[in-house]
């Protein structure tokens, strides 16, 4: 049998970059950020989204800063200019993709 788990996990490793920009259109902390994830079918560890936000920070594609508002600071993280511009790319990007995935599973002619 194949280990489905395997390619499943590697498919959404794929696609997290994008799943995490889309959402940090609005500024989020990581809770709410895993939390709109989850709700949106795309669960995250806090092992995989802690590093990955201090990565795309240090990359130059995302801003953060501390608030507190009615409870402990947090935290809150939002796209930069480039951020928000590698992420309308990757979704024209993703969208092409899709439609060749599509094509190619239905066996569709060219």
């Amino acid at each position: 049998m194949v280990a489905i788990a395997k390619h499943e996990q590697d498919l959404r490793k794929g696609v997290l970059v994008l799943a995490v920009l889309s959402q940090l259109r609005e500024e989020q902390y990581g809770y709410s950020l895993r939390q709109a994830l989850a709700e949106r079918g795309m669960p995250i560890e806090e092992g995989t989204l802690y590093p990955l936000l201090r990565r795309l920070e240090s990359q130059g594609l995302l801003v953060s800063r501390w608030k507190a508002e009615n409870g402990p600071p947090r935290r809150y993280y939002a796209l930069s200019a480039s951020g928000a511009e590698l992420c309308r790319e990757l979704s024209a990007s993703w969208a092409s993709l899709t439609t060749v995935m599509s094509d190619l599973l239905e066996g569709g002619e060219r």
